[in-house]
C-alpha cells in the first residue's frame, strides 16, 4: 500500500461515524446521512437508489475536509412521501436541497449530483447561485432547458418500441412491473447498466420496451455486478419496498412539467465552477454527446470533464476510488466558501 493511501485510510479511521437526521424541508422532512466537518458537499442520488449510492464517498469527503452530507431526495427512503405527482417537480426538489443547507446551519454548499441528481443538482445551481456555488454532475451531462416538449422527444425515440421514460409516465404501469418483486427488478436494472453485466453490444437495449412487453424483459438474469454485495441489495430492495415506487417515478412524469416552468432558462449557461463524469459504456452520458461538445458554452466554469472507460452508469459505486480522486482534487481546487 503506498505512503497516500496509508494516509488516506489513517484519516479515515479516525473521523466520526456516519449520522442521519431528519430535516424539515418543504416535502415535509428529508431524511439525510452525514458525516465529517468543513465545507458543505452535498450529495444527491439518481432513480432508482438512495443516500445509500454515496456510502463510498462520504468517508473519503469527510477524510479530505468535508461536511458530506448524502440525502434521499424526496419520495425516497426515510424522507417524505408527497401524495401529489406535481409535488416533484424540479422547482420543489431545488427548494428541498436549499432547506437542507440552511437547516443544517450552512449559507452554501457543492452540490453533486449522480443521474436524475445530475439535473436536481445542475438546476439547483442555476436557479440558487446564492447558495451553491460549485455543481458537480456524474452520468447526465448538463444540458440546458430548450427545444421541444420532452415528451413529444421521448415519443419519437425507439423505432417501434417505447423508450423507458414514456414507459414510465403512466402513474402505477411501471409500479405493476416493478413492485412484485422490488429485489429482483433492482438486482436487473443495476446490471443491466453496468459495463461488467450489461448485454452485449447489439442485443436489445434496456432502455427500450417492446410492444406488450416489461422492461426486464431485457435485464440480465442471476448475476449481480461485483460493486453491489447480497447485502447491500438487500438494502436497496428494504427501502423501496416499504416506499414503494411512486415517488421516485413521479421524477419522470414532471418533466413536461419542468419544461414549462422553466422557461426563463432556456438555454441558460450554468457558470459556477463545474465538473462532470460519464462512464465511457453508459448510454446516459454517450446518448448527449452533443451537450458534452457544448461545455465551453453551456459551461463556462467548467474545471473539467472525464470519460471514464469501460465503465457503466452506477459510476460512483462502479468506480468508487476514481470518483473519489477527481472529486476531491475538484474540491480542493474550488475558492474557499465565504465567511
Amino acid at each position: 500500500m503506498s505512503r497516500q493511501a496509508t494516509d488516506q485510510t489513517d484519516r479515515i479511521d479516525r473521523i466520526p461515524p456516519l449520522t442521519h437526521r431528519l430535516v424539515p424541508s418543504p416535502a415535509g422532512r428529508i431524511h439525510l446521512v452525514e458525516q465529517g466537518a468543513g465545507p458543505l458537499v452535498l450529495l444527491v442520488h439518481g432513480f432508482p437508489e438512495s443516500w445509500f449510492s454515496w456510502r463510498r464517498q462520504l468517508p473519503v469527503l469527510a477524510a479530505a475536509g468535508y461536511r458530506a452530507v448524502a440525502i434521499d431526495v424526496r419520495g425516497y427512503g426515510r424522507s417524505s412521501k408527497p401524495a401529489e405527482t406535481a409535488a416533484y417537480r424540479m422547482l420543489d426538489l431545488v427548494e428541498d436541497n436549499v432547506a437542507v443547507v440552511h437547516a443544517l446551519g450552512e449559507r452554501t454548499a457543492v452540490v453533486v449530483g449522480h443521474d436524475w441528481g445530475s439535473p436536481i443538482a445542475a438546476n439547483s445551481g442555476l436557479l440558487r447561485p446564492d447558495v451553491f456555488r460549485a455543481v458537480g454532475m456524474l452520468s447526465v451531462p448538463y444540458s440546458p432547458r430548450g427545444g421541444p416538449r420532452p415528451s413529444e422527444v421521448f415519443s419519437r425515440i425507439g423505432r417501434g418500441e417505447e423508450f423507458y421514460i414514456s414507459y414510465f409516465q403512466q402513474p402505477g404501469r411501471a409500479e405493476g412491473e416493478i413492485e412484485p418483486d422490488v429485489r429482483g427488478w433492482l438486482a436487473g436494472v443495476y446490471a443491466a447498466l453496468s459495463a461488467e453485466t450489461m448485454p452485449a453490444d447489439g442485443a436489445p437495449a434496456p432502455h427500450f420496451v417492446a410492444p406488450g412487453g416489461r422492461m426486464r424483459d431485457r435485464f440480465p438474469a442471476e448475476r449481480l455486478p461485483s460493486w453491489l454485495t447480497e447485502e447491500e441489495l438487500d438494502l436497496y430492495a428494504g427501502e423501496f419496498e416499504r416506499t414503494g415506487f411512486t415517488g421516485a417515478l413521479n421524477r419522470y412524469r414532471n418533466m413536461d412539467r419542468d419544461w414549462e416552468e422553466l422557461a426563463d432558462f432556456d438555454g441558460a449557461p450554468l457558470t459556477q465552477p463545474s465538473l462532470f463524469v460519464g462512464g465511457g459504456r453508459d448510454a446516459s452520458t454517450t446518448s448527449m454527446a452533443e451537450a458534452v461538445d457544448a461545455y465551453p458554452v453551456t459551461l463556462p466554469g467548467l474545471y473539467a470533464s472525464h470519460i471514464l472507460e469501460n465503465c457503466g452508469h452506477w459510476i460512483q459505486q462502479e468506480r468508487p476510488e476514481e470518483i473519489n480522486r477527481i472529486l476531491t482534487e475538484w474540491l480542493a481546487a474550488l475558492p474557499a466558501p465565504p465567511a
